[in-house]
């Protein structure tokens, strides 16, 4: 079970030394910069994401990533946690890995952002901030209302919180979550919360889920599933085998039991030939006996 910050500060400190929830990666000049949670949860959204209609070399996942929005601003950005664009190569010029992300330059928005709140940037994240006149609008602004990304997600992993938004008529309305997962029929996927194991870590986790419900898989958890498939499929071989190998056995048996009875049964008919034979034999000298006494046997 995921503990929660407060539950986690309670913890029992080194005397007089600060702990690292006391020295946060984030700095005060720019907030939001990636700890080890920042870099795992988006990598597990980049390997379970699959489209069923859009081949892989058409979706780009970028993470962390400046993606510039205004052409009148060239130099404005904003940088998301983790975010998809669909119809794009997943090479910038179908060549080379990106630096950014240049919407007048790619050409199309994002699809999805993500947002992982930290501390720093939980205000601006969840809308409760406003720009100063001449200044870069905030992320919400810029989500719903610039670039118009139709799904806007956040999660809090120290609360558990999963917030999702759609844009209906060019505004984020919340979006229902159930059983904490959330489906995007666009997208013919879902994406919810999972407590299980990534990269060697047990906690929850955001991944995506398929049209069944089914946890996308990634690729080293197919290798997994291909292993044990195929380690399955080797122990029914070899449980086949051993049950063809006690068949023959047993038609060998079988057959040896069969062997034995026609043996006997010859034989058997060797020795009723024999008694037939000695039969006969007594016979014929008791025929030769009545004719030496001058009687016929065959009148008899």
């Amino acid at each position: 079970m995921t503990r929660s910050r407060t539950d986690i500060a309670k913890l029992p400190k080194p005397a007089n030394l600060p702990t690292m929830y006391d020295l946060p990666s984030e700095d005060p000049e720019e907030p939001g910069l990636p700890d080890e949670f920042h870099d795992l949860q988006p990598q597990l959204l980049s390997a379970t994401l699959r489209l069923m209609e859009v081949s892989s070399d058409r979706i780009f996942t970028g993470t962390d990533l400046n993606l510039y929005y205004d052409s009148d601003h060239p130099l404005w950005h904003k940088r998301p946690d983790w975010f998809v664009a669909i119809g794009v190569p997943r090479l910038y010029a179908e060549q080379d890995l990106r630096l950014s992300y240049v919407v007048w330059d790619e050409g199309v928005n994002p699809f999805v952002v993500v947002e992982l709140l930290s501390p720093g940037t939980e205000k601006e994240d969840l809308g409760q901030t406003q720009s100063a006149a001449g200044e870069p609008p905030t992320k919400w602004q810029v989500y719903e209302q610039i670039l118009k990304v139709p799904y806007y997600i956040l999660y809090d992993r120290y609360s558990g919180v999963l917030r999702a938004y759609s844009l209906v008529e060019e505004r984020y309305q919340a979006i229902a979550i159930v059983d904490h997962q959330i489906w995007l029929p666009e997208l013919k996927i879902g994406l919810g919360l999972w407590q299980g194991e990534y990269d060697g870590i047990n906690r929850q986790w955001l991944r995506w889920l398929d049209a069944e419900g089914n946890w996308i898989p990634t690729r080293l958890e197919r290798t997994g599933q291909q292993i044990e498939e195929a380690e399955q499929q080797l122990e029914q071989a070899e449980q086949q085998l051993e049950e063809a190998e006690q068949q023959i056995e047993e038609a060998e048996h079988q057959l040896e039991q069969a062997e034995q009875q026609i043996e006997e049964a010859e034989q058997q008919r060797e020795q009723e030939r024999q008694q037939r034979l000695i039969a006969e034999q007594k016979m014929a000298r008791m025929a030769e006996q009545l004719r030496a006494l001058g009687i016929d046997p065959d009148e008899q």
